[in-house]
């Protein structure tokens, strides 16, 4: 045989109380913004507890916790991250920055940034602000962000499920080294 798949029990995975317990903060948090689809949420909370995100904020339209179709994605990360429902997503923008967030708005704009041309800085504190399936992150909120971060992208649709945006943007933040 070339190569094995590892099994399960062979990963090291620590249970969810020994994650929330011992893991260090990473200063990054998710913002959903009237995401709709139960599934892309629950992507986000596995995706978010793949690469250690420290709270998933769930404004307007998201479909919250508890929640089968959510959990059927998530397979349980959503009882490992914390989440708060915000109807107001600009207000959180606004106490996110007071409370020393670099907010950013993770959609395409007249000065959005690429993100290959960005380098987040150690040690300090982001929250990324994922849209609808639709209509993307709502201009207001976009307003309110410190800036715009963009996916560069080759193909026809210029467009991504927010729940593929969410890897792609958590991967290049965190370069994950989980040990």
């Amino acid at each position: 045989m070339k190569d094995r798949k590892l099994l399960n029990r062979e990963l090291g995975r620590i249970s969810a109380d020994e994650y929330r317990s011992t893991r260090p903060r990473s200063g990054i948090v998710l913002v959903l913004d009237n995401v709709r689809s139960a599934h892309n949420v629950g992507s986000a909370f596995r995706t978010g507890d793949a690469f250690g995100v420290d709270k998933v904020y769930l404004c307007g339209i998201c479909p919250v916790p508890p929640s089968p179709e959510l959990r059927k994605v998530a397979l349980g990360a959503e009882e490992v991250i914390p989440s708060e429902h915000v109807e107001d997503a600009v207000a959180l923008v606004r106490q996110l920055q007071a409370s020393g967030y670099t907010v950013i708005a993770v959609e395409q704009t007249v000065n959005s940034v690429k993100l290959d041309a960005f380098h987040s800085e150690p040690g300090r504190k982001y929250a990324l602000v994922f849209g609808n399936e639709v209509d993307g992150v709502q201009q207001e909120v976009v307003d309110a962000c410190d800036f715009s971060l963009e996916i560069p992208q080759c193909g026809t649709k210029h467009s991504l499920n927010v729940s593929v945006s969410v890897g792609v943007v958590l991967w290049t933040f965190t370069g994950v080294e989980c040990k």
